[in-house]
């Protein structure tokens, strides 16, 4: 991977995540939501056709803004101040909405067969799948960052 790796300090963490994760996924969904709106449209009659993909990715948007809001706003300036205790709360509130974000990526992938392309597939269908790829493997890495680097440092620890 050619990418810098994330720094170790949480404050400059919480940094890295707003600018690789947090912008990335603001600028890839919509362009994915429109390209699945186009290949439902379009292939709505093909028995692969990823029907209602558009709008799981439309309610994630929603979903996810809200979420990097709450992190953007209350959880990450907490730990640049240093994190001082009261911080399991909101933490547990961002595992509870990441479980909820991992459901909506098992639906995606269930309509979608796990990103298999049917043979003959259109170019617009080719590139919401590579792009649906990009953006899984980018939210499966923002997820692991934050529940299994971020958080732990401020939870405390159990027995």
């Amino acid at each position: 991977m050619t990418e810098d790796l994330p720094p170790d300090d949480p404050a400059a963490l919480t940094s890295f995540i707003e600018a690789r994760y947090h912008a990335r996924h603001r600028e890839d969904l919509p362009d994915l939501t429109a390209m699945a709106l186009r290949v439902e449209r379009v292939h709505a009659d093909a028995p692969k056709a990823p029907l209602g993909l558009a709008a799981i990715l439309q309610t994630m948007i929603g979903e996810l803004e809200v979420h990097m809001k709450k992190e953007e706003l209350i959880l990450f300036p907490a730990i640049r101040r240093g994190g001082a205790s009261g911080l399991e709360n909101p933490i547990a509130v961002m595992r509870a909405d990441h479980k909820d974000h991992e459901a909506m990526i098992a639906q995606i992938r269930a309509l979608t067969d796990n990103l298999t392309l049917p043979e003959g597939a259109c170019r617009t269908w080719t590139g919401l799948y590579e792009g649906l790829a990009r953006f899984l493997d980018d939210f499966d890495a923002h997820l692991q960052l934050e529940n299994e680097v971020l958080f732990p440092q401020f939870e405390p620890a159990t027995a």
